[in-house]
């Protein structure tokens, strides 16, 4: 093997391993590996290559993937996507153990499906093991007539082995459809507890969790990690015990028949499960790094999709392509280096199996030619000795389903088993009849939980007195927005306390809190692709269509929904793209006004329309505000001179507070901003 791996390294030309940037025509598959490990792929060249290091060259190099050693051109774009995938690894080095206590819980529910297939299972199985002594009695009935011609009394001799083998077959198939369909029920049942159960388990989680967290990665846990494991489930529970059933019995038989026979066949098989556990564990190590790389490139593929309107507006088709290319090559590299493994431990069962049937038919015939075996039992060893072959062969193959399974299930339930800081449900709930909208921040400190290091608010003091308007403004990046994040608990405070009339939101029941007292509306509003009606109707569920055309009225959408084909029916595409900014808008706010929030909450809910379209939804806030506390976060000056208070921020502290004319006349930062807008060219 050295010298052959010496020879092989000898006919590569010195930069054989470099291929030109971007070269994707050509059928060679290159693998970016540069722009993950490159210092380790550069030190590859000059250096005096250890064994173990050639031997991982020459796997990737047998699956048909070459490392390329970038150019200095080609190390911006390295870095470039190295900057870019650096969220998509957070979490790619965590792999949790496979929990086997949770198996049993979604396992016992359903137990009598489960022992229903295992009996099924394992009479097949041992049905499969009579049968070799059933056709030993028809061999020796046939050796018996070779000579002698009788055909009548070989007909009589030949009935009743015939009827019992016949009779197996037919019981054989149908212990064989029993066992299938009970697995089949039970293994679709409990995919189905585990996706039900993993989505509530992410729905749940905190808002920090999905900062961290890329949408791609949790979709593809929901979808193809428990379609991994649900049919390695069910390969393992069926083709596995039968297997291992009809290997013990077989072999059982075998000792029976010959023992001398019997103890040299089985000698090596000790040998063969070490080995096999030894390549397992190497296995199931590779196997949860090509899972992990293949959740990476659904990540980028997710968020290229999800925003193909920026990449088309930019021209960033081709990088997107070379982007997602290299993570799938990176994926593509892994999963053959898996299926190189897998091939050679199935490659050395085989060589097993058929040393097995050589060394059968060698004996068996020695014993033959010396009367110590009949025919039918050289013929019973041989058939059952191939049900070994068999089953071994067919672990081999289940052993790669085994290995992707483990992985898959061990990162379905890391999902399932974690647990959020806070929870959605639990705590005090107030009468509607006490509830005023009082807000009070007091010495609120705060840092985002993906960068710790910078404090967002610092000692912050805020009193919101019921039914007046706020406004909070200040240059971006200063905390604007992260006040209304705190108000609607998407993260909890590191120091302080928020209080609702008095309540600290911390003892409130964070659900009724978000149904009951706040209403959102950010910058950006996100439609789901369903009717205008159903968009309205999310903010309260149980609202009648005549509630939702009030909520309409109120924020002056009712007009335009009218006068589209199908009025309130009408389907307003992902994400509402088929909708205008300002009817977006509006249609956001209709949703916030119907569950009659006594909290109102906008963030830079103008920002980003026009100017025709601005005063339209400017309007409809201010009908929205009649009776309620409002809180604005504002960039535009010119929407907040009516609120009863302004709050500058700067740095995550307040700086200034006031109305519009006395900041003004103060001269400070609030003029300051107000003057660089008014002569800005976009006023």
């Amino acid at each position: 093997m050295w010298k052959i791996m010496q020879q092989s390294l000898k006919l590569l030309p010195r930069y054989s391993l470099i291929q030109k940037p971007f070269s994707y025509s050509s059928r060679l598959l290159v693998v970016k590996k540069t722009c993950h490990n490159s210092s380790k792929v550069a030190n590859l060249h000059g250096k005096v290559l250890t064994f173990p290091r050639i031997m991982t060259i020459g796997i990737s190099l047998a699956s048909g993937v070459l490392i390329q050693v970038t150019h200095k051109n080609q190390e911006t774009l390295c870095d470039s996507n190295k900057t870019r995938l650096a969220g998509y690894e957070q979490y790619s080095g965590k792999h949790s153990k496979f929990d086997w206590n949770l198996l049993w819980a979604y396992l016992r529910p359903n137990i009598l499906y489960f022992l229903a297939a295992i009996m099924g299972a394992l009479a097949v199985a041992i049905l499969n093991i009579q049968i070799p002594q059933i056709m030993a009695g028809v061999i020796n009935v046939l050796a018996k007539f070779n000579e002698n011609k009788d055909s009548g009394l070989f007909l009589s001799e030949m009935k009743t082995p015939v009827i019992k083998l016949v009779s197996m077959y037919v019981a054989q198939s149908a212990c064989t459809f029993f066992y299938i369909v009970m697995l089949s029920n039970l293994g679709e049942t409990i995919a189905n507890k585990m996706r039900t159960d993993l989505f509530s388990s992410i729905m749940c989680q905190d808002i920090a969790f999905f900062d961290q967290q890329r949408t791609g990665e949790i979709i593809n846990r929901l979808t193809t990690d428990i379609q991994d494991f649900k049919s390695s489930f069910k390969q393992t529970v069926s083709g596995g015990l039968r297997a291992a059933t009809q290997i013990i019995g077989c072999s059982i038989s075998l000792f029976v028949i010959s023992p001398e026979m019997t103890f040299i066949t089985l000698l090596c098989i000790p040998t063969v499960v070490v080995v096999g556990t030894l390549f397992g564990s190497l296995l199931r190590s590779t196997s949860r790094k090509a899972q992990a790389q293949l959740e990476k490139t659904t990540a980028v593929a997710d968020e290229a999709v999800g925003n193909i309107r920026t990449v088309r507006a930019f021209a960033m088709e081709d990088q997107e392509q070379i982007l997602f290319n290299s993570e799938a090559d990176l994926a593509l590299s892994l999963n053959k280096q898996l299926g190189f493994g897998i091939g050679m431990f199935q490659a050395g069962t085989n060589i097993f199996i058929n040393s097995m049937v050589l060394s059968t038919l060698y004996m068996g015939g020695y014993l033959l030619t010396t009367n110590r075996l009949s025919a039918g039992e050289v013929m019973a060893y041989l058939m059952s000795s191939q049900t070994i072959q068999r089953s071994l062969a067919q672990i081999s193959l289940l052993f790669g389903s085994v290995v992707r399974g483990v992985a898959a299930g061990s990162r379905v339930f890391e999902y399932i088993n974690m647990n959020p800081t806070m929870s959605l449900r639990g705590g005090k709930i107030l009468s509607e009849d006490l509830l005023k909208g009082e807000i009070q921040f007091k010495n609120v400190t705060f840092a985002y939980p993906t960068r710790k290091q910078q404090i967002v608010l610092k000692n912050f003091n805020l009193n919101v007195p019921a039914g007046k308007t706020i406004a909070i403004v200040g240059a971006s990046g200063n905390g604007k927005s992260t006040v209304v994040a705190l108000l609607e608990r998407f993260y909890d405070i590191d120091g302080g306390s928020i209080t609702v009339d008095g309540h600290d939101i911390r003892t409130l029941d964070p659900s009724w809190l978000r149904k009951k007292v706040l209403g959102l509306i950010s910058q950006e509003p996100v439609l789901f692709g369903t009717s205008i009606i159903e968009n309205i109707r999310y903010g309260k569920p149980d609202a009648t269509d005549d509630e939702v055309k009030q909520a309409a009225s109120l924020a002056n959408a009712d007009e335009f929904i009218n006068s589209f084909p199908r009025g309130y029916n009408t389907l307003v595409g992902e994400r509402g793209v088929t909708l205008s900014g300002g009817q977006k808008q509006r249609i956001a706010i209709a949703r916030a006004l119907l569950k009659n929030p006594a909290v109102l909450l906008l963030d830079e809910a103008t920002s980003a329309l026009d100017t025709e379209s601005e005063k339209i939804v400017q309007n409809a806030l201010e009908r929205a505000r009649a009776g309620r506390t409002v809180i604005v976060i504002a960039h535009r000056l010119s929407t907040i001179k009516k609120a009863d208070l302004i709050v500058v921020l700067n740095k995550g502290q307040i700086i200034e507070m006031g109305t519009h004319e006395t900041l003004q006349k103060l001269g400070g930062y609030y003029w300051s901003l107000a003057y660089q807008q008014q002569n800005s060219p976009a006023a």
